[in-house]
């Protein structure tokens, strides 16, 4: 798999330059029982279109960043800092 991401600090870059995060998803509370802790760090929904993820930028700037990517084509429709890109 090889695609080209930008790194809101950098640039575009191969995707080798990062690593992947994950998707996005919600927290738990901090009264959340095991079984809800459990689901939020291992229960992905691993969708077949666009899904908002982490990315690291591990060969540059260090910065954490979120991605809207398609996940049946590797397109990245945008990417940005957490916060500049809205919910």
């Amino acid at each position: 798999m090889s695609f080209l991401l930008d790194c809101p600090c950098c640039g575009t870059r191969e995707v080798s330059d990062f690593a992947f995060g994950g998707e996005l998803t919600a927290r738990p509370s901090a009264s959340a029982s095991a079984r809800e802790v459990n689901a939020a760090l291992y229960m992905r929904r691993n969708v077949a279109g666009v899904q908002r993820e982490w990315w690291y930028h591990r060969s540059g700037c260090h910065a954490w960043f979120l991605a809207d990517r398609d996940t049946r084509t590797n397109t990245v429709l945008r990417t940005g800092l957490p916060g500049e890109i809205d919910a």
